[in-house]
């Protein structure tokens, strides 16, 4: 089906200390800041900062109408409290809870994590549930971890179902073989990477299955186009920093941030219901909010597209 979603939504992995500690109250001033400038749609998940991000997005939420906001995390990962002595990967969050990651995809693992994680938010259901990252896990999502979502699903814990993920083929096949509501998709349908166009959008359209694109930036490099940003975690290589720096510049033609258009391009896919985007601070979040109500001419993507910087057989957005 298809899901009646936020069109932007607060990535809350920072929440969780990814990348940098930031303090409780930090927390908090960037999901105020996200509800004062119009957000109503907010994605956590175990994983961030082994609950924390859950946590602080719960008691920044406390006391609202619940109706007045969508809400998804995700399952996969169970959480635990570490032994005595006992260390955890850092997976990139910092200073966090005392807790371990363990992959758990069968029926009460599922449900032992979703139960957590509505302790942690501090509510009763979630609007959306997805599978988290289960490419080494594909079996077991066949054998128990899809169905064991769809049983909570039917209970009425979580409103719609699907998985989250960077990898768009393992996205297309289970929207193509099971019953997916909604899919994330992260940083394979972007102005710098079309995968997900060649793969899961034409299934998602087909099933009527909705995306929410995140990793829109590609972790970066179309944030901030210079030597030694990161695309896809690493470093970008050298043609494709040139290839976002010559984007930059013929956004700039037409007075629009590459921030702006890069926020913007994802919609240009009938499938793409939403964009996640996540925020450092307050003032990332009312950027990123400015961003997205940027006027965007469509001679812009025009121009990208002339200059060979978009290929021709992309669809492209059109309106303001």
């Amino acid at each position: 089906m298809t899901v009646d979603i936020p069109p932007l939504g607060l990535g809350c992995a920072n929440l969780g200390n990814l990348y940098r500690p930031m303090t409780d109250e930090d927390a908090g001033a960037i999901v105020g800041a996200a509800l004062d400038a119009g957000y109503t749609y907010f994605d956590t998940a175990p994983h961030y900062g082994v609950g924390l991000s859950e946590e602080r997005l719960g008691r920044a939420l406390a006391g609202r109408d619940r109706a007045s906001y969508t809400l998804s995390t995700k399952v996969g990962r169970r959480l635990r409290d570490l032994a005595p002595g006992e260390t955890e990967p850092a997976c990139d969050f910092f200073d966090v809870p005392a807790r371990a990651r363990a992959w758990d995809l069968t029926r009460d693992g599922i449900r032992a994590t979703l139960e957590s994680s509505l302790e942690r938010l501090g509510t009763d259901r979630v609007d959306i549930a997805f599978i988290h990252d289960p490419e080494n896990h594909v079996q077991e999502v066949y054998d128990t971890g899809f169905a064991a979502l769809a049983e909570l699903k039917a209970e009425k814990m979580v409103g719609a179902i699907g998985f989250g993920m960077n990898f768009s083929d393992h996205l297309a096949r289970f929207v193509t073989d099971l019953d997916v509501d909604v899919v994330m998709c992260a940083s394979r349908w972007t102005m710098l990477e079309r995968t997900a166009f060649d793969d899961l959008l034409p299934a998602a359209e087909r099933r009527g299955t909705s995306v929410v694109v995140a990793g829109v930036y590609n972790t970066g490099l179309l944030a901030d186009p210079r030597p030694g940003a990161r695309y896809d975690y690493t470093a970008a290589p050298v043609e494709l920093v040139s290839r976002a720096q010559r984007m930059a510049e013929v956004c700039a033609r037409f007075d629009v941030p590459l921030k702006a258009a890069a926020l913007r391009y994802p919609f240009a896919h009938p499938a793409v219901a939403s964009v996640v985007v996540g925020a450092s601070s307050p003032g990332s979040v009312r950027e990123n909010a400015a961003l997205a109500r940027q006027d965007i001419p469509d001679g812009l993507w025009t121009a990208l597209v002339e200059e060979g910087l978009l290929d021709r057989d992309l669809p492209l957005p059109s309106g303001p």
